[in-house]
């Protein structure tokens, strides 16, 4: 799930050699960090060090995220999975790439932290005299769903699979492609809708280009669920296709969102670490 996951239970360890790796040690808490930049718990791998093609646009280590501010844990704007994940995403992108296609990734491990702090912002609504005036990304992340029902609707929750390692947000891209740096300002004007029916112009949502998924990445709206009936046939073949590639090697699709994709055979169902994303 994006900002929390409500999914379904997780399948148990596979029995491949991988899962057999040293088991990372549960983080205590917000003050469990890690040291030295390239250091991560055993079992944990950077991304780039397993398949440096993949294209990375890490959005929680930047303010263009439905909080509207870089995420707590996220010191680098870089992708951690388990060693396991990121072997099998790479196989992933190995398929793919014959095509002039590539994989992008948004967001991959999470710290507990970083739940945390999304669960700080919605209880604001609770606050007395609560008026809206920390929902300033609402029109390009949930521009159909009231805050106050994000947690009723699934949208966010307390724990995550993301926080397990083994899951990530991720789309398809056509070759070239250039990671997005900058985003839309929210003080200059409108933002782009997530779930205007096409990305760019004055009206669209925003243009990430990536495969047309019918809705931008993080859209919290029913649309970005993955058998919506509400986006286009070429919306629906685009997410099929990604789904299919990913489940060829052993992931599987949380419903709700179309990019939220787990490990199968992830190495620590259950478990929820907390470690921050470099320093």
């Amino acid at each position: 799930m994006t900002a929390g996951c409500r999914e379904a239970p997780p399948a148990p360890p596979g029995a491949a050699a991988d899962a057999r790796l040293p088991r990372p040690r549960l983080a205590a808490g917000p003050a469990a960090r890690l040291a030295p930049r390239d250091t991560l718990p055993d079992g944990f791998v950077y991304l780039r060090e397993v398949d440096r093609s993949i294209i990375q646009e890490m959005r929680y280590a930047t303010a263009f995220n439905f909080v509207g501010e870089p995420i707590e844990g996220y010191d680098a704007p870089e992708c951690v999975l388990t060693r396991q994940a990121a072997r099998a995403l790479a196989q992933v992108q190995a398929d793919i790439r014959p095509r002039g296609l590539s994989l992008k990734v948004y967001d991959c491990f999470r710290p507990q932290r970083a739940v945390d702090h999304f669960v700080r912002w919605i209880r604001l609504v609770d606050r007395p005299g609560y008026e809206g005036d920390d929902e300033r990304m609402k029109r390009a992340f949930f521009p159909t769903v009231e805050k106050r029902r994000l947690f009723r609707e699934g949208y966010i929750a307390r724990r995550s699979g993301h926080s397990r390692g083994s899951t990530m947000d991720l789309t398809i891209v056509r070759l070239p492609h250039t990671a997005r740096t900058t985003y839309p300002d929210p003080d200059a004007g409108p933002l782009p809708r997530c779930d205007s029916p096409a990305a760019g112009g004055v009206d669209g949502r925003l243009n990430e280009g990536d495969l047309d998924m019918g809705t931008a990445y993080d859209c919290l709206s029913p649309l970005a669920a993955t058998d919506s009936p509400e986006v286009t046939d070429a919306a629906r073949a685009n997410r099929r296709m990604l789904r299919e590639a990913m489940g060829r090697r052993g992931f599987r699709n949380y419903p709700q969102e179309w990019w939220h994709f787990t490990l199968r055979a992830e190495p620590h169902p259950g478990e929820y670490f907390d470690f921050a994303i470099g320093e």
